[in-house]
């Protein structure tokens, strides 16, 4: 396993490293051309290449009760295996905490890209067979409205019957909630335990905590990616909490 688990609210938080790299050529591109509106400052030692730590999160309350924060990118015919460093590990890493595919009850997914949700299904059928998987009903509009694409055909279409899609704020176990955070994409959503927020995409890099105006070049609505950046970022430090972050080097950002 990773990372060591934290506690919040009387729930076990442990970070799983699903994969470390950079971009595949496919979408990669120069930091300041994929986040714009930072300035020479906000770069400021800032490595020159974005290596990118693929995250998910593991939580189990006193109960038992187990959920899965995002699956990661999946195996090497995943959605993400064009640009990403499939395989990912999640497996070995649940392994090694101790669960099995079996016993996760829930799944939740910040969004429906590729790198967050490929490992929800594996050689076409569920990975997480017992779960009901918890996703914005605007996320799953948007995919289904799309078009045939990837996500749609071979996560969203295996998954049915196994879909829970909320509108905005709910709760998903006792101590574990969503939010509704859209911009990335329409559906992001963020999920809340105590004073943690796993931010799913909503903060990409640190330099968008420095200026959360700064801009992802992969946003589906970058301007409403920024006022939901914005928001959370200014809940969470009135709060004093900490983010869990998808891509950060570190899992655990406190914001004091």
């Amino acid at each position: 396993m990773s990372y060591a688990p934290r506690t919040f609210a009387g729930i076990e938080v442990t970070p799983l490293r699903d994969a470390v790299g950079p971009m595949g050529q496919s979408i990669r591109r120069p930091l300041p051309e994929l986040f714009t509106g930072a300035s020479p400052d906000d770069w400021a030692g800032t490595p020159a290449e974005w290596v990118l730590h693929f995250r998910c999160y593991l939580l189990r309350d006193a109960f038992g009760r187990v959920v899965l924060v995002d699956t990661g990118i999946g195996g090497t015919d995943s959605p993400a295996s064009s640009w990403a460093p499939v395989p990912g590990g999640l497996a070995g890493e649940l392994a090694a905490a101790g669960v099995a595919p079996g016993d996760v009850g829930t799944v939740v997914l910040t969004h429906l890209h590729s790198d967050h949700a490929s490992g929800a299904v594996t050689e076409g059928v569920p990975a997480f067979p017992n779960a009901r998987h918890v996703i914005q009903r605007a996320e799953v509009d948007w995919i289904e409205g799309a078009g045939p694409n990837p996500i749609l055909e071979r996560v969203l279409r295996p998954l049915t019957g196994l879909i829970d899609a909320v509108d905005g704020a709910a709760v998903v176990v006792p101590g574990v909630r969503v939010a509704h955070t859209p911009g990335h994409t329409p559906g992001h959503q963020v999920v809340q335990v105590g004073s943690l927020t796993l931010t799913g995409d909503v903060v990409l890099h640190p330099v968008q905590l420095a200026n959360p105006a700064v801009r992802y070049a992969y946003d589906e609505d970058a301007e409403r990616a920024a006022a939901s950046r914005q928001d959370l970022l200014r809940r969470v430090r009135a709060e004093g909490g900490l983010l869990g972050t998808g891509h950060f080097p570190e899992p655990f950002t406190d914001l004091t």
